[in-house]
């Protein structure tokens, strides 16, 4: 059962600019079975909730109870379910637990303004559990908060704090078993049989970073969820260069990619402590996915967008990055990708080693001598790493977006093209119904016809830049233990055939 736990309606609350009518009608649209007014320090007599029922157009089993939010002076704010009567600014917990024993006592917006609350603090013995997630968190906060409830297995809530419509909903809590009365919903709470309403779901990260996307919401009835993705990096010099990483993010949003059709997830905070990034996540499907589901027409759009994108970014010519960190970096991924080559003792080691070598070697000739060919690209740059959305129904809302700047350098533009070229081909190698309806020389077409600046070369530069991702390919199959495939063979072969166009 999915209810409502912490909002406040104009009625009775001076902060709140919404009616409990409308409060109460939208959190049903929204897909929830119920709603607890909590206003300050005022419970809802019977009769005003059953005036407020008659004003709805909502089901016998949609429930409306009244709780109340009350100041203390032992944590602040705490949300009380089941007293009988409204309670008094600054009542103490130890005054309220002995008048209410049966009520539930929630602490409210515990980690907002940077709070770091103790651990004697979350297991007060006068309350009954915490608020993690609440539209008075910032995303960083209620992160800290769902660390907290892993980590030490309190009872907890989400409580949106609703004090306007257009956010009404967005906090749900699921109780385990229907509630009926606000009795039974104070004794499901001291039970610890509820939880916020929200989904944690692995995605792939490395070895340094591990990568959660959390979701938060129904999305029934329009599409309210909140959606962020949670990094936590193994050390300290991983967490480093991700919050730079998130820097660059945020330049790139202020030149024209924070909304509309070509955008970058926001970055929405990095907490030194936990090691941990925090960003926006993208409503949609991987470019991947909607190659897989399309028909020609539509995925020949989805490849144009996404070369179009790409375009747009090495269009601002931006350095945000210094440009000796590519060729550091880049040294030290190519001597990553070969130690799997070493420590297997593979049989291609050898050509392995010579497609790094003339990959270096055209690297430092081409671009060491001239670092104004640099701009800030995105390093990592293939179908699932690209996201397909759309803000509404209406086919001009979708756009194009793309996640994962950890390999982001100010480097050549070539680079990008060629990773994606190279990972378009492998990724869809097995799937020749993908490749039967659209070529990536789509792709390659319409970023010429959008880039701006282009080097006379740009083509054998890209060549490289496949060799270059060949390698990276192979390192990824040695390590899933496919080293001895075809497939590691079929992408040195290409490596080997890209390499040999440059003295066409």
């Amino acid at each position: 059962m999915l209810l409502e736990m912490h909002c406040h309606t104009a009625e009775h609350s001076g902060c709140s600019h919404v009616s409990a009518l409308e409060v109460a009608q939208r959190n049903f649209d929204r897909g929830l079975q119920g709603i607890v007014l909590t206003d300050h320090h005022y419970l809802w007599p019977p009769e005003e909730i059953e005036e407020l029922r008659r004003g709805l157009k909502v089901p016998d089993y949609y429930v409306i109870f009244s709780g109340q939010e009350v100041t203390t002076p032992e944590l602040g704010d705490v949300l009380v379910y089941g007293a009988d009567v409204s309670i008094q600014k600054g009542t103490s917990l130890e005054t309220m637990r002995r008048q209410f024993p049966d009520a539930a006592i929630i602490w409210a917006h515990p980690y907002r303004n940077e709070n770091i609350p103790l651990r004697y603090e979350l297991f007060h013995p006068l309350i009954d559990g915490i608020e993690i997630f609440s539209s008075n968190h910032t995303v960083t906060e209620s992160n800290r908060g769902l660390r907290d409830w892993h980590d030490l297995k309190f009872t907890a809530i989400a409580g949106t704090d609703t004090h306007a419509l257009s956010y009404a909903g967005l906090y749900p809590t699921i109780f385990d078993h229907p509630v009926m009365t606000v009795t039974e919903l104070a004794g499901e709470i001291r039970a610890g049989r509820c939880r916020p309403f929200f989904k944690e779901i692995p995605r792939a990260g490395s070895s340094s970073t591990q990568v959660t996307e959390i979701t938060v919401g129904t999305g029934s009835r329009g599409d309210l969820r909140e959606r962020y993705v949670i990094k936590k990096h193994k050390d300290l010099a991983s967490w480093h260069s991700a919050a730079l990483r998130s820097q660059v993010m945020d330049e790139i949003r202020r030149h024209g990619f924070g909304e509309g059709r070509f955008r970058v997830p926001k970055p929405l905070g990095n907490d030194r402590d936990s090691l941990t990034t925090v960003e926006e996540g993208i409503r949609g499907k991987t470019l991947f996915d909607k190659l897989v589901e399309a028909g020609p027409r539509e995925a020949r759009a989805h490849l144009e967008m996404t070369a179009e994108w790409l375009a747009r970014l090495h269009n601002c010519r931006l350095q945000i990055a210094p440009p000796d960190e590519f060729f550091s970096d880049e040294r030290r991924r190519l001597d990553l990708y070969m130690s799997a080559f070493y420590r297997t003792g593979h049989r291609h080691t050898r050509k392995a080693q010579e497609i790094m070598d003339r990959v270096l070697e055209f690297e430092t000739s081409l671009y060491g001598k001239h670092p104004e060919k640099l701009i800030q690209g995105h390093g990592d740059f293939h179908p699932k790493n690209i996201f397909i959305g759309q803000d509404s129904d209406d086919p001009s809302s979708r756009f194009v977006a793309a996640i994962d700047f950890g390999s982001s350098h100010t480097m050549p533009p070539a680079f990008d093209v060629g990773t994606f070229l190279a990972q378009f081909g492998n990724q869809f190698y097995e799937r020749q119904d993908v490749l039967a309806k659209v070529s990536e020389s789509v792709f390659l077409q319409k970023y010429l016809s959008e880039a701006k600046q282009v080097d006379d070369d740009f083509l054998r530069q890209v060549e490289v830049f496949m060799a270059r991702t060949s390698l990276s390919i192979g390192y990824y199959l040695i390590k899933l233990k496919l080293g001895e495939s075809e497939n590691l063979w079929r992408v040195l072969v290409e490596a080997e055939h890209h390499l040999a166009r440059l003295l066409m």
